[in-house]
């Protein structure tokens, strides 16, 4: 079972104590399930449970239906379906329009208490929305083909600060939230709060994974540093040997040089601590640069000479 339908789970098993949110519930699916005209309204799904929240929240507002079951090559899919007469003119007489203004705007005097607006968004998402994995990516959709509904409800995601975009895909509309933080409080505010949790708990685990890489990365980096240092350390003494001007240096240098040689693989703070005589890091480091410059000075004397 995709993301998307977890969170279509969780939608549905929220209970709708008040008339006023399943009546938004209700215009919810009306406006943004598959048909809502004159020969009533239908709305197909592939979860049960979606259709039983249908059934549900018309039969608050007093408006019975009925849940058919389709099978198919694919799957079972299920249809809510209000199709009497009398059933139909019932809900245009609940949304106080008629079938020449279904698709026209969403009424906002419909949503009278603070739960209202959130019943409605996730009713309108049980029937036309989706979203991606947020292990792959952060990115939740409603599609719907009605332009000015398109058009209504971007406005009211914008209206409570989740910072919708809208486009066309195909002929669709396309509503949809990018940001994983509003992303989040959508989730919560329709009712989906384990989904917004896990996404919050995956981002946690991405942002430590991301830190244990980058400091992996900065260790290896720096040990490549230190092993590439240590060569170049390493070759400047054998020179100054192979050329007869080790014996020539000061007793520190060559101490700091036999140091080097005796531990090629140690960085300059352990080399330091392996010295017979007290001395710092830059201490060490100041002996070991000034063995490569007498080395590059007797190489260019030699060149000249």
């Amino acid at each position: 079972m995709s993301f998307s339908q977890d969170v279509k789970n969780e939608i549905v098993q929220k209970k709708l104590s008040k008339r006023c949110c399943a009546l938004a519930a209700s215009y919810g699916i009306a406006c943004f399930c598959r048909q809502f005209d004159e020969n009533g309204i239908s709305l197909q799904t592939e979860l049960l449970g979606v259709a039983q929240f249908a059934r549900r929240v018309f039969q608050l507002c007093g408006i019975p239906g009925e849940i058919i079951t389709k099978e198919r090559t694919n799957g079972v899919s299920y249809e809510y379906r209000i199709s009497e007469p009398e059933n139909i003119q019932k809900v245009f007489e609940l949304f106080h329009c008629t079938p020449e203004q279904i698709s026209l705007r969403i009424d906002p005097t419909l949503f009278t208490c603070g739960q209202c607006v959130g019943a409605f968004l996730s009713a309108a998402y049980l029937c036309c929305g989706t979203m991606t994995d947020p292990q792959k990516e952060y990115n939740l959709e409603f599609l719907t083909a009605r332009h000015n509904l398109a058009r209504d409800l971007e406005g009211i995601l914008a209206e409570h600060e989740f910072r919708p975009h809208r486009t066309l895909r195909k002929g669709v509309n396309v509503i949809y939230i990018k940001a994983s933080e509003k992303i989040e409080d959508l989730l919560t505010f329709m009712g989906a709060g384990n989904a917004a949790m896990q996404i919050m708990d995956q981002k946690a685990i991405k942002e430590l994974r991301n830190k244990t890489n980058r400091l992996t990365n900065c260790e290896t980096a720096n040990m490549d540093k230190t092993v590439t240092a240590n060569v170049q350390v390493i070759r400047a003494i054998n020179y100054l040997k192979e050329n007869n001007a080790f014996d020539a240096l000061s007793e520190p240098l060559r101490k700091a040089a036999e140091l080097r040689l005796e531990w090629p693989e140690l960085s300059l703070a352990q080399l330091a601590q392996k010295s017979p005589e007290p001395i710092s890091k830059s201490g060490i480091s100041h002996r070991l640069k000034k063995l490569e410059q007498a080395a590059k000075e007797l190489q260019q004397r030699r060149m000249n000479g």
